[in-house]
């Protein structure tokens, strides 16, 4: 009854951001929170207790002695601090490259200073050889914008910019996202969550990017677009102020399924021991330690019921109330 009676719950779009809230609070208050103990501390006289047995371990403790409750407290704190930036980031990237490559096609022109300054861009932000190369080129791509006068004819190029977005997105979502991510992940060995940040940033643009080009395409065909170029409205001004906020509306539904995806993901990498620095809790972790002791079933209860109440919540969110 317990099992049918949470997902009913939980079609109840108020109840599911209740939820979220509260672990967004959670995650938000958790340094500052009256914890007995901080979630890595050992407690070598208590290990594996169970829950409610006497002492101030109420949710138990690992094989290591460290405290259930405040390693899911931070679990918490690390599930959204990763996973709500990302989907943003993912979906602000997707956004912009779907929509231009929809609005443009393979007709975009483009200022060779402007490409000057994002190839140099990305080449100093990826420290490739000589970085100094790239912040060199930035510079002076800067500089030829500057002095660029109205009345002077700037040197552009044609960008298929639709072909490269969506021989990306191809390209990406051609491997499992969890191949990808665990095969990236394991061959930088221990990554900083700022870093686990950008990975799951980069592998997950490709879905929102996919969904406002499809939508872009039909939007620069509307009479009010074809209206805005008619009066000489500039081209990037019809693409983002006018043309992008119609071409979003897939994301509306589209993001809490991504954050959905992407806390399956983290937890995924967690417990396969890949991904974050080992000092890092995450409910992931935390289910994996039930290896060490498997009679302490609680290990593996606490942080399932969590990702599960979680996840419901999200895809409950994309359901029109009732």
């Amino acid at each position: 009854m317990i099992a049918l009676a949470v997902p009913h719950l939980f079609r109840t779009p108020s109840w599911a951001v209740a939820w979220l809230g509260f672990l967004m609070l959670v995650a938000a208050v958790a340094p500052v929170l009256p914890l007995p103990y901080p979630p890595h501390t050992l407690d070598l006289a208590h290990i594996a207790q169970a829950p409610l047995a006497p002492g101030q371990h109420w949710l138990g403790t690992d094989a290591q002695g460290r405290d259930v409750l405040s390693l899911l407290v931070f679990g918490t704190r690390t599930a959204v601090l990763l996973t709500l930036p990302a989907a943003l980031l993912a979906a602000v990237i997707g956004a912009l490259l779907g929509s231009a490559a929809g609005f443009w096609g393979n007709r975009a022109r483009v200022d060779i200073s402007y490409g000057v300054v994002a190839v140099g861009s990305v080449w100093w932000a990826l420290r490739l050889p000589t970085p100094w190369l790239g912040g060199l080129a930035a510079a002076l791509g800067l500089a030829g914008i500057a002095t660029s006068g109205r009345r002077r004819r700037n040197v552009a190029f044609r960008l298929p910019l639709d072909a490269l977005v969506t021989g990306a997105v191809t390209a990406l979502d051609t491997v499992p996202r969890l191949v990808l991510v665990v095969a990236l992940a394991a061959g930088a060995g221990s990554i900083s969550p700022a870093g686990l940040l950008v990975l799951l940033t980069l592998t997950s643009w490709t879905t929102p990017a996919r969904l406002v080009r499809a939508q872009m395409l039909r939007i620069r065909t509307l009479p009010f677009v074809e209206a805005a170029q008619a009066a000489g409205v500039p081209a990037w001004r019809v693409w983002l102020k006018h043309s992008i906020p119609h071409a979003i509306n897939p994301l509306k539904t589209l993001f809490p399924l991504s954050l959905a995806r992407l806390l399956g993901l983290e937890s995924t990498l967690s417990f396969l021991g890949i991904g974050l620095p080992p000092e890092a809790a995450s409910w992931g972790r935390l289910m994996v330690s039930y290896r060490q002791e498997p009679s302490a079933w609680w290990l593996f209860l606490f942080p399932t019921i969590m990702l599960i109440i979680t996840i419901l919540s999200l895809n409950s969110l994309t359901r029109p109330p009732k």
